[in-house]
């Protein structure tokens, strides 16, 4: 029997940390640019092109000493803070600029000191688009819209997995939101059913993305807009009503699952002290994959796992054999299985559960 080993799968392709850094501060960047970019933009109007209308109005219609253009940039400054450092001019259309350069300052002042103002008290509002930045590095990720409860764990779950992985929620607790911070998750605060919350979280870039959220309704409208902005990304969508994930699964190509479909194995097994896995559809066949404890008196007690495996048609994919023991993946045929013994095993659902019931009751 060939042997096996668990390994730790983790994605590829990952940039480093510092080049991570680098490029979140480079978005982070223009995105604090765009916030003060008006007058940014009118304080280089002022200085450079205004410079150059006052040094050509002054050359070519005034019997002034001529200006060079290098030195109008640091003139129109100091009209700006009233330190002129030319004569005043006598002509009426050069003058204005003495006083509508010192104006076009205390705007310029007033405006960015309000923006700096609104963003230091806002803190959240800086902190998103910080975490927007983020997730613009993002590539080949995975996007979960909806952070409660289910949607927290699943990010949790796929962080661990070493996958990135961005938030998508209108309004998120503040303990969540620290959650997510936790596990170097980026919340996109808006509306997953908007195009403008998607793109943030870098739909276009993303592998998959989970629709977790609690209402039906919400997560047909998210899978919809996620469909038709990326008809190539993977979809996985949470959903109650049976009929209604049945429809989506349909029309929409993507895969629905049901959280009380995803309960109700683990609950029937654990009814028996066992764990019973959500079951796999492959071919048109139903497989399921359960961990057991044997039982005194179970058909299996005292015998080989190469017969088990034979005669059941199963396949024990790891047995433990108590304290003192290492699990054993893919245990050798020849290893005799005792009571108290843990098995985990792979087959078609009916069998999985018809032995998990001969288990219990010990018949053969």
């Amino acid at each position: 029997m060939p042997s096996h080993k668990l390994v730790e799968a983790v994605p590829l392709g990952r940039p480093s940390r510092q080049l991570r850094i680098l490029r979140v501060g480079w978005h982070d960047t223009r995105a604090l640019i765009r916030e003060f970019r008006r007058p940014l933009l009118i304080f280089l109007l002022a200085v450079f092109v205004g410079g150059y209308i006052y040094m050509k109005l002054n050359n070519d219609f005034s019997d002034n000493t001529p200006l060079d253009y290098v030195d109008m940039p640091y003139i129109m400054l100091a009209l700006m803070v009233l330190e002129a450092s030319i004569e005043v001019p006598d002509e009426p259309y050069l003058i204005i600029f003495w006083y509508i350069q010192p104006l076009l300052a205390v705007y310029i002042v007033g405006r960015g000191a309000a923006d700096f103002l609104r963003l230091f008290i806002n803190r959240e509002e800086r902190r998103s688009a910080w975490e927007a930045a983020v997730a613009s590095t993002f590539k080949r990720h995975i996007i979960v819209v909806g952070i409660g409860h289910t949607g927290m764990r699943i990010a949790r779950e796929l962080t661990q997995m070493g996958f990135e992985v961005v938030a998508v929620d209108l309004g998120v607790s503040k303990e969540a939101h620290e959650a997510l911070h936790d596990i170097d998750v980026p919340l996109i605060a808006g509306d997953g059913r908007q195009a403008q919350a998607l793109e943030a979280a870098g739909l276009s870039r993303a592998t998959a993305v989970v629709v977790a959220t609690s209402d039906d309704h919400a997560n047909l409208e998210v899978t919809m807009r996620v469909r038709d902005m990326n008809p190539d990304v993977r979809v996985v969508t949470r959903m109650w009503d049976r009929q209604l994930a049945q429809q989506i699964e349909r029309f929409f190509q993507v895969e629905v699952l049901s959280a009380s479909d995803l309960a109700a194995p683990a609950f029937a097994g654990a009814a028996v002290g066992a764990e019973i896995t959500q079951n796999l559809h492959i071919a048109g066949m139903e497989y399921s994959m359960i961990r057991l404890v044997v039982r005194d008196g179970s058909f299996m007690d005292g015998q080989a796992v190469g017969a088990i495996q034979n005669r059941e048609g199963v396949d024990i994919v790891l047995l433990h054999q108590g304290e003192g023991h290492s699990p054993d993946v893919h245990p050798g045929g020849e290893v005799v299985v005792r009571a108290g013994d843990t098995l985990v095993l792979f087959a078609h659902h009916d069998r999985i559960t018809e032995i998990l019931g001969r288990n219990e009751s010990g018949g053969r």
